[in-house]
Order: structure tokens, then C-alpha cells, then sequence
């Protein structure tokens, strides 16, 4: 699933093709992608058309495109599989294209969401209520990502302190702290040399200050290399790839060395996922008696 980096590429790709395009038209293709959508296909696409589209915004893997005039916003999640394209109007449509947005101006390009699997969506929500960001309604409780200036990192090392859990599970967890998913949670506990099932309760304010550094400057790195990309379902607005896979430190790379040792890097089954480590490097936490 795209994480911050992957879903900051495309916003950045939306902020520069889409903002101040006015919506001429909206074809819903496949119900499931606006089932988020209560209303249906026919109500989203008739409260779209006329709206002008405002710079793209994110807070952590979430994106939308607000609309002028305190009209809502559209809110996009791209799931495992979804795929927001500026592509020429002439162009042939894809296989799992899912909603088309035509827009009133005469560039010749138009928006498509593309899903193969149908996880994603798009939806129209109002905004939450006091929020000076602009969120819509129904994300209002996911917290600030590590790349947000107004990320309160103090408050972030006393909720660790507080909480019963592992640092692993805490990086995960969208209401501490958003955008962080197993890939980089992996490569940012690689490079701080921290086990995934250490207690967030055993980190001091430093150690979870140097893990902060490392979140934060493994995503800068991805962003740089316009996201991670495993096949060909991340691609951004316009259809490339990210290529940050090829600097990965500790996700995928079960058996070969680690970059900091050489010891085999192993794999271990993790909340229905996996968790990628060095036996050195990352020591597990010793089991009390």
C-alpha cells in the first residue's frame, strides 16, 4: 500500500496539473470507487461538475483536492491498487479505469482514477469542524505525519512512554503518527538500530528523537526518488514509477547481507505482514523472567 512518500508524488503531480481546473464532467465507471460515497455514482458525479479544484492536500496517506468556495473536498485513498493519472483526453482508456473527471478548459487532459482491485475510492466530504488544515470530516482523527512542520515531537515521545505497545505497532498506528507503513517503518528501525518488538516504553527522549531523524530522512529520501515501487501499481500522475526500491536497507532483502555488518538479514511473519531486520544490528528485547 502507498505510504507518505507515494501518495506526497502524486500530490505534488495533482497540486501542479489539477488545481484551478473547473470540473466539466464526471463518469463513474465502477460503483466500488466512490462507494465511500453514500449518496452513489450518479450524486457524486452531479455535485462535482462546476467545482474548481484547489491545490491538492495530505496528511499522511490520505489525499484531497478541496474545492473553492468551502465547497468540501474529494478525498482520495489509493488503496492497494489505485492510480490517479492526468492523461490526454484522446488516450486509449485503461483496463481498470473506475472514474474519468473532464475539466472545462482546453488543455486536453483530463483526470482518471485507475483501480485494479478496487480498494481504493473517492468520496465527497465536508470539512471537519476547527480544523485550520482543511480535513475532511471523516479523517479528522488521523494525526499529524513526521513531515508536517506543526509535528509535536515531544507530544509523540510522551504518548510512547504512555503507551503499552511496541515501537513498531506505535509507527504504525495513523492516530499517533500518519503516513508511516511496514516499509518504512522497517528501513527507519534498520538505520536506528532498534528491534521491532522493543517496548515504546524503554525509549528515552533522545532515542526516540534519533528514530524521528530517521523516519523523517528515510521518507525525504524516497521523495527524492519519487517513491518505492515494486511493480506497476504505484506510478504517479503521470505514469512512472518510483525507483527508491533500489536503495532499500532492511525491507525485502530476507538472506542478503546487512549493508551495515553482514550478517543475513532476516524475516519475520508480523501482524499479517512481515518485519524485515539485522540479528545484530537489532537485537530483540530481552524477555523478563
Amino acid at each position: 500500500m502507498p505510504e507518505l512518500p507515494e501518495v506526497e508524488v502524486v500530490r505534488r503531480g495533482l497540486e501542479r496539473w489539477v488545481a484551478g481546473r473547473t470540473v466539466a464532467g464526471v463518469e463513474v465507471l465502477h460503483p466500488r470507487a466512490v462507494r465511500r460515497h453514500p449518496a452513489g455514482g450518479a450524486d457524486f458525479a452531479a455535485r462535482l461538475a462546476g467545482q474548481r479544484f484547489e491545490p491538492a492536500r495530505r496528511r499522511g496517506k490520505y489525499l484531497w483536492l478541496p474545492l473553492a468556495d468551502g465547497a468540501g473536498s474529494v478525498l482520495g485513498h489509493l488503496g492497494m491498487s489505485g492510480q490517479l493519472l492526468v492523461q490526454p483526453e484522446d488516450a486509449p482508456d485503461e483496463k481498470h479505469l473506475r472514474v474519468r473527471i473532464r475539466f472545462a478548459d482546453t488543455t486536453g487532459t483530463e483526470l482518471r482514477f485507475v483501480d485494479q482491485r478496487t480498494f481504493g475510492g473517492l468520496s465527497l466530504h465536508d470539512t471537519a469542524p476547527d480544523s485550520a488544515d482543511g480535513l475532511p470530516d471523516v479523517i479528522g482523527h488521523i494525526a499529524r505525519d513526521p513531515l508536517d512542520p506543526a509535528f509535536d515531537d515531544a507530544a509523540f515521545h510522551a504518548a510512547l512512554r504512555l503507551r503499552r505497545t511496541t515501537i513498531k505497532r506505535a509507527l504504525l498506528d495513523q492516530s499517533l503518527i500518519s503516513g508511516v507503513g511496514n516499509i518504512y517503518a522497517d528501513e527507519a528501525l534498520w538505520r536506528a538500530k532498534l528491534h521491532y518488538d522493543r517496548p515504546t516504553a524503554t525509549l528515552t527522549r533522545p532515542r526516540s528523537a534519533e528514530l524521528l531523524g530517521h523516519v523523517r530522512d528515510v521518507m525525504n529520501a524516497a521523495l527524492a526518488a519519487g517513491g518505492t515501487s515494486f511493480d506497476s501499481l504505484y506510478v504517479n500522475v503521470n505514469g512512472e514509477s518510483g525507483y527508491f526500491d533500489r536503495s532499500l536497507d532492511a525491507y525485502g532483502r530476507e538472506d542478503e547481507p546487512c549493508r551495515r555488518c553482514g550478517t543475513p538479514m532476516r524475516r519475520r511473519a508480523w501482524m499479517n505482514r512481515s518485519s524485515y531486520f539485522c540479528p545484530r544490528c537489532q537485537r530483540p528485547p530481552r524477555v523478563s523472567p
